[in-house]
């Protein structure tokens, strides 16, 4: 595994995230009521008459009265764990998993009622998720699909490490209990420290934990997707000729899923599927198009260790078959009719 953050340099850090978000959370919440008045007005006026900015501003408050909470909860959650000593231990795991699942649980409700953020869930993810110690993989195409695989896991009361970007550490609630959860935050263009960081992830995966990474490594756009495939093109034409059909995912890289079956060679892997989140990559377009029309739908299933290749040339095919059957079930749900060229499904 790579070596801990300095201490050093994860004062300085959130010796400026920490003031900042409690402070915007304060300064917002004293001006909710003046503010959130004024923006119904201003919607009206536009002839918005479905009150984005409200729901927009009051989510947002609601986020960062989580992230609070989390922060205020870090400094007695460590004196519990003997001065931070035995932040590892079991105890303490469960302690910030229910922080963890209450975070999650609260923003879906808000989500629910204020942005029409309507999550549904089908049978087979709950029973994709109760076969035992697994590798989660899932697209990446909004802010929001980013806490879909811990709240997946969570429902069943499993312990979930996810792959985060570095960037997230700006925000001092994930930096303070995704951290302390096990999850590892990497470097985008740093590929030999996250991959030493990710193969830390499979150590100890069993019944009650599990791994969550998205192969992607980034947002889809798709621009970015026309730069992937130039890459990919550049250095591997054979791969990329394989993967052309895709029209509504990147090109999966391959060295973090890699690491992750070689650390944990006993895990399933779980492919964590959705639909009707690809208009709102950032938090903006999600909240400028509150309440959304149409639901979240999200569906799982297992693949059994014993259907993936052990060798990694076939590991990587097989993982460009796995995207090339998720985009196509991506343009299936949005109607499309199927995209020419690209392997069949596995």
């Amino acid at each position: 595994m790579t070596a801990p953050e300095p201490f050093a340099s994860r004062w300085r850090r959130r010796s400026q995230t920490v003031p900042l978000m409690l402070g915007a959370t304060a300064a917002g919440l004293v001006a909710a009521p003046v503010a959130v008045p004024a923006l119904a007005l201003a919607d009206l006026a536009r002839g918005r008459r479905r009150l984005p900015s409200p729901r927009a501003y009051l989510f947002a408050l609601r986020y960062g009265w989580n992230d609070s909470v989390e922060i205020l909860l870090a400094g007695p959650y460590w004196l519990a764990a003997g001065f931070g000593r035995t932040l590892g231990s079991r105890r303490s795991i469960a302690r910030h998993q229910r922080l963890q699942w209450w975070s999650l649980r609260t923003l879906q409700r808000w989500g629910r009622h204020l942005l029409g953020l309507r999550i549904e869930i089908d049978p087979a993810a709950d029973a994709a998720l109760a076969g035992g110690a697994a590798i989660l993989v899932c697209r990446h195409v909004s802010v929001v699909d980013a806490s879909l695989p811990a709240l997946l896991a969570l429902r069943h009361g499993l312990h979930v490490r996810g792959v985060i970007m570095a960037e997230l550490l700006a925000d001092p609630g994930f930096d303070l209990l995704y951290g302390r959860l096990g999850s590892v935050f990497v470097v985008r263009d740093d590929g030999a420290s996250a991959l030493d960081a990710v193969r830390g992830l499979g150590d100890g995966l069993d019944a009650t934990t599990v791994a969550a990474i998205f192969p992607e490594g980034r947002l889809y756009r798709p621009d970015v997707a026309a730069r992937a495939m130039a890459r990919l093109a550049e250095h591997d034409p054979a791969r990329a000729a394989r993967l052309a059909a895709l029209r509504h995912t990147l090109p999966p890289r391959p060295g973090g899923l890699l690491a992750l079956l070689h650390a944990a060679p006993h895990a399933d892997v779980v492919v964590v599927e959705h639909t009707g989140l690809d208009a709102y990559a950032r938090a903006g377009d999600l909240l400028r198009a509150a309440p959304l029309r149409r639901p979240v739908r999200v569906t799982a299933r297992r693949i059994s260790r014993a259907d993936i290749p052990g060798d990694a040339a076939a590991q990587v095919a097989w993982l460009d078959e796995l995207w090339l059957a998720m985009d196509r079930g991506v343009a299936g749900a949005e109607g499309e009719a199927p995209a020419r060229g690209g392997a069949a499904s596995p």
